[in-house]
């Protein structure tokens, strides 16, 4: 069985993609798992602006650098880190769980680079899907999807909705000028010399003083200037994730520096 031509680079999380079909899986079912191993060193998290207004609650919500960059929810400050989630890859207390976590082993994607429309793929790799004799079924005996397949489509095909959003929303701030680099600087108690954070991106909360009334009053309208606030809001439990790093032992030495995002 062939899989689908792979990416240069794999989606985070993914090991492969392949195209969901009632040929080949007919007798696939998904079944729930009590852990994710590959959450367990997974400490910067895609995220939409959906999902701002809740995560902004637990994690610390950045930008990642370069010209494309995109919102990561920080569920730990150094690479490898999960403050949330133990080493057998359970989540060790209620918080919540953006989309990308929630949404794997599935994504939608294109077959062929030049198609139109987007087929659900799957990680053939994943203990959560394949040939068990518990779970739900993915198709009927007729090879018709069943309804466990069209709740994940309609879960993938409503992330991609608010991945344009959050891209509209990354246009907009963007052309505004408001995304600077960002630093943060964490003094641990044991030490003068404080950790230093770089390598994401941060609004730039003196340039969004200059916006004009005019401007500001549409963001007010069309809910921009509430992800905004959200994100400068959640940058105070930078701290907070930091505390709990030391707190379970992950906490990197004083004299250290780190970019956040990989």
């Amino acid at each position: 069985m062939a899989s689908a031509p792979q990416q240069p680079q794999l989606p985070l999380f993914f090991n492969d993609l392949m195209p969901l079909n009632s040929r080949d899986h007919k007798n696939y079912r998904s079944r729930m798992i009590d852990s994710a191993p590959w959450l367990s060193k997974a400490h910067a998290i895609p995220l939409t602006v959906d999902e701002f207004v809740q995560a902004q609650r637990n994690f610390p919500i950045v930008f990642s650098s370069g010209e494309n960059p995109l919102p990561l929810a920080l569920m730990g400050l150094n690479e490898g880190v999960n403050t949330f989630v133990d080493e057998s890859g359970k989540v060790t207390e209620q918080v919540y769980l953006p989309a990308y976590i929630r949404r794997y082993p599935f994504m939608l994607a294109k077959l062929q680079k030049d198609a139109t429309e987007l087929s659900l793929m799957f990680d053939p790799t994943s203990e959560a899907l394949g040939e068990f004799a518990d779970g739900e079924r993915l198709f009927d005996d007729e090879g018709n999807t069943t309804d466990a397949t069209k709740r994940v489509l309609e879960f993938c095909e409503h992330f991609e909705q608010a991945a344009q959003r959050t891209q509209a929303f990354l246009a907009e701030i963007k052309e505004a000028g408001l995304l600077m680099d960002g630093e943060v600087a964490i003094q641990r108690q044991d030490t003068d010399k404080p950790f230093v954070y770089r390598g994401f991106q941060m609004v730039d909360q003196e340039k969004l003083r200059e916006v004009s009334a005019e401007k500001l009053e549409a963001w007010n309208k069309n809910g921009l200037l509430m992800l905004i606030h959200a994100h400068i809001y959640s940058l105070e439990l930078m701290r907070v994730i930091f505390a709990r790093q030391m707190q379970q032992g992950s906490a990197p030495q004083p004299t250290s520096q780190a970019n956040l995002p990989n």
